[in-house]
């Protein structure tokens, strides 16, 4: 009898697959003013997934305020997911997959659940995808596509490294970053290491890492979906500066997280996964 409880309010919490009847995929960006790296990055998802979703309406939104605000001022106009959503319902779209490209489930993720929250009574249905570095098996399969796209960087017998930088964010979620590390490392990649801007590990640790491996050469590539201003100032400036000032000799490798077809590979499936039944 027990059983057959448990089983019964099992399928309760179990949601239908996901209507495609007049349904629509929002992409959601923080964003970029890089023009180049936008149309390499935010363009080239849009139109993956339009490719992937053809029965689908695709939209976008962003998320930065500034960003929007500085882009308005050159006669470009970008919507937040709050007003994207209300604009498609307007337009008779009742049910919505939203898929952000940020990597974290951190304070952006939080922000946008939140957005989605004020407007959900006005759909029938709205899901949420998970960010890039969602689960354990996510970060194994973006450190496998990442040191496998830059393996050419490393080499022990000149002692070269490599190190993935990232923002970084105040909340728990910048454990990700660390376990990125551990990751690559544990699978063999002991020339790979990750650090970001405003978490940890920081600058400050990598470089007693590099020292402690005897590191004479080190290429820094962002951990970013864009490679716009973090990359441009903070990565191939400030950070570049400091790693000459010990040193080493420094190369940048400017291309976003998004820029890689596998890394948007990746991002539709935690899309693609919602069109299927969930359990709540």
């Amino acid at each position: 009898m027990k059983r057959l409880l448990i089983a019964a309010l099992m399928l309760m919490a179990t949601l239908p697959a996901f209507s495609q009847d007049k349904s629509a995929l929002l992409m959601v960006h923080f964003g970029t003013s890089y023009d180049d790296t936008r149309a390499k990055t935010i363009d080239a998802i849009n139109a993956a997934a339009r490719t992937a979703f053809p029965d689908m309406e695709v939209r976008e939104a962003w998320t930065s305020r500034m960003i929007i605000k500085k882009l308005k001022g050159r006669g470009v106009e970008k919507l937040l997911p709050e007003d994207a959503l209300l604009k498609l319902r307007a337009e008779g779209f009742k049910s919505i997959i939203v898929q952000p490209t940020t990597l974290l489930d951190g304070a952006e993720m939080a922000l946008l659940r939140s957005d989605i929250e004020r407007v959900r009574p006005f759909f029938k249905e709205i899901r949420i995808g998970n960010p890039l570095l969602y689960s354990v098996e996510d970060c194994r399969k973006v450190a496998d596509i990442l040191m496998t796209r830059h393996a050419a960087c490393v080499n022990a017998k000149k002692h070269a490294h490599l190190a993935f930088v990232g923002h970084g964010t105040y909340t728990p979620a910048t454990a990700s970053y660390s376990q990125m590390e551990h990751l690559m490392q544990r699978s063999g990649g002991v020339l790979f290491h990750v650090a970001t801007i405003e978490g940890y590990p920081t600058l400050e640790t990598l470089i007693a890492d590099l020292k402690a491996a005897k590191a004479r050469k080190v290429t820094l590539v962002p951990m970013l979906f864009v490679a716009g201003d973090h990359a441009t100032n903070d990565i191939s400036g400030e950070w570049k500066e400091a790693l000459e000032a010990e040193g080493l000799e420094v190369e940048v490798v400017l291309e976003g997280l998004g820029e890689i077809p596998e890394i948007q590979a990746l991002y539709l499936d935690h899309a693609r996964a919602l069109l299927q039944p969930v359990s709540e």
